[in-house]
């Protein structure tokens, strides 16, 4: 990094495990980075101790009266951070002129409006909000692509992919820059790793009794509810597969899921000379994160080196599309098009929220997906963002409509 100023830092979503991370990377390099604004939906518990520390100029509630009792807190404690609401604060926090870097953590769509705003403003993007891509694909690329933004990923696997790219490639360029290149370099094949979850060895019975408690007790990610509900019926690889598609401008047909239980490999890009490249590391964002926020330096995450001998071997095996539907779900939304994946993005929210509350069980999570896929008319043109959150919430009525039937 060559200027002497740190490089200031929204970070979206502040509360939740990749805000942690990052939080904890940034520690680790106060003369490089600095904590400009904090975002979070609801929790002023957990922001009002994140404000003490890091002191930042604003905080950001989703929720208003959220905000207003952040506001009250911090008032009495005498800090000087500056309480913001709503979509129009999450705006002005990635918007700001002195914003250098912003860190997209907020999960699902709600991540979508500010994380395209960061985008627009040019800045550099460290992409942990996957349904930002899954919903605006060509949009999101487009935007990032016409205002010089820097598009980084974070997400382990495709931080992993990059990783395995040609220098030509990456050199001097962010990944959003690769459109259309990767004939001339000889890339082949992505190879995208998945743990399998929780359940990779069960059976369809088995996955019928599932219990929301089971199904967020990842076995090596610590990651929020939602997102480990997704691991377990393998729409978090179907999503990243979706993210893949449209960050690498590859083919789908060139796209493989490879379950890889031991978590050690992200991801690996076959070459047309025979050559298989592998990104390897324990299984910790901070990597990722690290990478993201220093590249094309290297910077220490705080997290060990890979013992290959504790490891001992690596294991490998096709994912089972008949007892996980939401990846073959994927898979079709992709084919479909237009505005298939924002569809099915809306359908998973509601039913994971559905079978966390106790309200269907684990394997009605795909049928509700697939009922609501058949149902909803599928839109070629999404090109605005008005197209985009019109699907998002037609989609999400009719899942509604699903649900209501089944119970």
């Amino acid at each position: 990094m060559t200027s002497a100023e740190p490089l200031q830092i929204t970070l979206l979503g502040a509360t939740g495990s990749i805000g942690a991370s990052t939080l904890d990377v940034v520690t680790r390099h106060p003369d490089r980075y600095q904590i400009y604004a904090l975002t979070a939906n609801t929790n002023v518990e957990a922001m009002q101790l994140l404000c003490d520390r890091w002191n930042p100029r604003y905080a950001v509630m989703n929720d208003v009266e959220s905000a207003a009792e952040l506001r009250s807190r911090l008032s009495s404690a005498k800090s000087q951070t500056v309480v913001l609401e709503g979509e129009s604060g999450l705006l002005q926090v990635v918007n700001d002129q002195q914003v250098d870097c912003v860190v997209a953590a907020i999960v699902g769509a709600a991540g979508l409006v500010p994380t395209l705003a960061a985008a627009k403003a040019g800045k550099r993007v460290l992409l942990a909000n996957k349904e930002a891509l899954v919903m605006s694909g060509k949009l999101f690329i487009d935007t990032a692509r016409e205002n010089n933004a820097v598009l980084m990923p974070v997400d382990s696997e495709h931080n992993a992919i990059f990783q395995c790219l040609p220098d030509s490639l990456t050199e001097h360029h962010s990944s959003v820059k690769m459109v259309n290149q990767q004939a001339c370099v000889g890339i082949k094949r992505i190879l995208l790793t998945a743990s399998g979850g929780p359940f990779r060895t069960w059976s369809t019975e088995q996955l019928h009794d599932v219990t929301p408690e089971q199904a967020v007790a990842h076995p090596n990610w610590d990651m929020g509810r939602k997102i480990s509900v997704d691991s377990a019926t393998l729409m978090n690889k179907g999503l990243e597969l979706i993210e893949a598609y449209w960050l690498f401008d590859m083919d789908i047909a060139n796209i493989d899921v490879v379950i890889h239980p031991q978590s050690v490999i992200h991801s690996m890009v076959t070459y047309t000379d025979g050559s298989v490249l592998a990104q390897l590391g324990n299984p910790d964002m901070r990597t990722p994160i690290a990478h993201a926020l220093a590249w094309p330096e290297r910077i220490s995450s705080g997290v060990e080196p890979l013992n290959i001998f504790d490891v001992a071997k690596l294991d490998f095996e096709q994912p089972d599309l008949a007892r996980f539907p939401c990846l073959r779900l994927c898979y079709e939304a992709i084919k479909k098009g237009g505005s298939a994946t924002i569809v099915l993005n809306a359908a998973n929210e509601i039913a994971v929220a559905a079978f966390l509350d106790e309200k269907i069980g684990f394997n009605d999570i795909a049928v509700v997906i697939e009922q609501t896929m058949e149902k909803a008319k599928i839109t070629e043109d999404v090109s605005s963002l008005e197209d985009i959150l019109e699907a998002d919430a037609m989609a999400r009525s009719i899942t509604n409509e699903c649900l209501a039937v089944m119970h």
